[in-house]
């Protein structure tokens, strides 16, 4: 019985709610965490400037996402947060708020509940940290957990789980993998990313991720397939 449900919630969650599934095919981090390098605008966070971006991704779709400080002091920031992500027709494809919590040796967690349309919502708790950092080398490391909350008949709320490392050498070039599960569809999601920063300065970075992706289940493996994306971040006193 476990079987026949598991795969009645699978056909519907691909077939019924097509758009969601490609959404979150990247599991590398939860969206609303993929506008910006958690350390790219460490210093920015510090200050405690608001801060905005736009991301064009490869398969047509683009997200929106803003941060803006409550309160503070020169070692931790609590922020409210919100994304806004639209589909290659330019329609809503999800939109979410929260709080993050920002540190300036790079460390911070996240909080954040976002509507998917036609599918639900989704509860995310993420946390990232700075392994080791000097004026060259910054590597970090990342997790999340994420309680899907469909609204689809016979198709209870199911968890995803993940994380990653990332490597910057001098806040220009960098590398990133990640990994996350969901149980319940038995399905495995992995990515590996190459990222460069093309522009940089106190206000504005403009930045390019390419790399690959790809998910696996006991029904389907997408194989490995190119996923990039170009990221506007702005921060405003």
């Amino acid at each position: 019985m476990y079987a026949v449900n598991l795969l009645i919630a699978t056909i519907l969650l691909v077939g019924v709610n097509a758009r969601f599934v490609q959404q979150e095919e990247d599991y590398r981090y939860p969206r609303h965490l993929q506008f910006q390098h958690p350390r790219l605008l460490a210093s920015a966070r510090v200050r405690r400037q608001a801060q905005t971006s736009l991301s064009l991704n490869g398969d047509g779709s683009t997200g929106l996402g803003a941060k803006i400080p409550i309160v503070g002091n020169d070692k931790n920031v609590l922020s409210a947060i919100g994304s806004v992500g639209l589909d290659n027709k330019m329609n809503t494809a999800s939109k979410g708020f929260g709080l993050a919590l920002d540190n300036v040796n790079g460390h911070g967690l996240t909080v954040m509940k976002e509507t998917i349309p036609g599918f639900g919502s989704k509860l995310t708790g993420a946390g990232h940290a700075t392994l080791f950092q000097n004026e060259n080398h910054n590597i970090g490391a990342n997790a999340f957990v994420s309680k899907n909350m469909p609204n689809i008949p016979q198709v209870p709320n199911f968890n995803t789980v993940g994380g990653g490392v990332d490597y910057t050498f001098k806040n220009k070039i960098g590398a990133s993998l990640g990994m996350a599960h969901t149980p319940f569809l038995e399905r495995k999601d992995y990515s590996a990313m190459g990222n460069l920063n093309l522009f940089r300065n106190p206000t504005t970075s403009v930045d390019f991720s390419a790399g690959l992706k790809k998910f696996e289940t006991p029904f389907m493996n997408s194989g490995w397939k190119p996923n990039y994306g170009l990221t506007f971040s702005r921060s405003f006193p």
